[in-house]
């Protein structure tokens, strides 16, 4: 997640002085693909068991919404520890703390892996949630700080597709192997590539040090600097609207008959959000503020065209080509202004980022949840452009600092 100034995501004068920029230095792509790796494996390990949830319900012995609770355990792992973690972490070296994150993946899928006991799986999602609230921490930061000035939206952008990636590919994929070798194959496969993640790693990413003491400011500060709050406040409505919706798209898509075609949609979405990841990685550096009210908008108009719009298929395809079109880039735009904001606290609001975008993924189950049972399907879609309206208008207002119409990091 980004940064500007310093900590796990800047460019302090010291680390200028050990590593200036060049202008025309071109991005390192080995070491920014291994990110995207990382940012895949995150992702995928956070929703896998909703793929093979049937199998692995009956093989833990309990009922499917109990090993629901898996997803939401990993969600309060990263929630209740990014911010301590972050803190306690901050002076480590930033390969050994990356690579300490990915080998908490490998250690808890392995564990999922071979575990036949509720319990024992639990701890062994909440580790990875762990493993996951140091790695957001720490990933799109990273990617920034590899890249020239020019090209660091762009560096942030090809480090965050593994998001959609893991939803629109990984997901179905996992269930196939799940489907056809057990749920257990998934998450051994997930071990696998984590393995060879920690050597890519160790040979293609470069090292930077952390923060001294002196150098690190309290975490708690961030919220006084100017532009993080707004960034927050987006963040954890933005990501709440688009969780209500997508955690129960299934239901929604089963009550208008295209139950069978669930799939189909997510894969539209999917590709579209890498799109959108494109677009935002080639115009970010000049276009973070118009790219942000653009991805709200676009959001909520697609959630009500579904509502709108859900008797024809064909729209129905449509409207989630553009909801994937304004999703996709908004984990990149979020981590950017949160790094621009926050300046020498980068790193604390990257980690209360980090945080509160969990627990708005959490609060969209416990929320949506509600809604289809009180109201019924119909009801999911409504609730986006419902709460988009307060994203926009904070995004408007905060044009001095959170959201300005030139990224401070290129203003001459």
């Amino acid at each position: 997640m980004s940064r500007r100034d310093s900590g796990d995501f800047a460019m302090s004068s010291t680390l200028q002085a050990e590593a200036p920029p060049r202008p025309d230095r071109k991005l390192p792509m080995s070491a920014l693909l291994a990110l995207s790796t990382a940012v895949f494996i995150t992702s995928l390990t956070e929703t896998l068991p909703a793929g093979v949830l049937p199998g692995m319900s009956a093989d833990l012995g309990v009922s499917e919404s109990a090993t629901g609770q898996t997803v939401t355990i990993y969600a309060i792992g990263t929630a209740l520890t990014a911010i301590p973690l972050t803190a306690a972490t901050s002076g480590w070296r930033r390969k050994r703390l990356l690579l300490t994150a990915m080998a908490g993946f490998a250690v808890a899928n392995t564990v999922t892996a071979v575990s036949s006991n509720y319990l024992l799986t639990m701890g062994a999602r909440f580790v990875a949630g762990v493993a996951a609230g140091l790695a957001w921490a720490l990933l799109a930061g990273y990617a920034r700080r590899m890249a020239p000035v020019h090209l660091q939206g762009r560096a942030i952008a090809i480090a965050m597709a593994g998001i959609p990636i893991a939803l629109s590919l990984g997901v179905p994929a996992g269930t196939f192997v799940g489907q056809v070798l057990g749920w257990q194959a998934a998450f051994w496969i997930m071990t696998g590539l984590t393995v060879v993640l920690l050597a890519w790693i160790t040979a293609a990413v470069p090292d930077y040090p952390g923060q001294t003491a002196q150098g690190r400011p309290p975490m708690l500060r961030a919220l006084a600097v100017p532009g993080v709050t707004p960034v927050l406040f987006v963040t954890l409505v933005f990501v709440l609207a688009h969780t209500i919706l997508y955690a129960y798209v299934a239901a929604f898509l089963d009550r208008i008959g295209m139950g069978g075609s669930t799939d189909l949609v997510l894969l539209v979405f999917g590709i579209a959000s890498l799109a959108s990841i494109w677009i935002v990685g080639a115009q970010i550096n000049r276009h973070l503020r118009a790219l942000t009210i653009a991805a709200t908008v676009l959001v909520g108009a697609a959630a009500a065209g579904l509502a709108l719009l859900s008797g024809s298929p064909a729209a129905v395809y449509l409207t989630a080509a553009l909801w994937g079109l304004g999703w996709g880039g908004v984990p990149t735009l979020l981590q950017t202004a949160a790094g621009d904001a926050g300046g020498e606290s980068a790193d604390a609001a990257q980690a209360m980022l980090v945080t509160l975008w969990n627990v708005a993924m959490a609060g969209g189950g416990v929320v949506g949840g509600v809604l289809l049972d009180a109201l019924g399907p119909m009801a999911l879609p409504w609730s986006v452009p419902v709460l988009a309206i307060p994203v926009l208008l904070v995004v408007l207002a905060a044009r001095a600092h959170a959201f300005p119409s030139h990224r401070p990091s290129l203003t001459p």
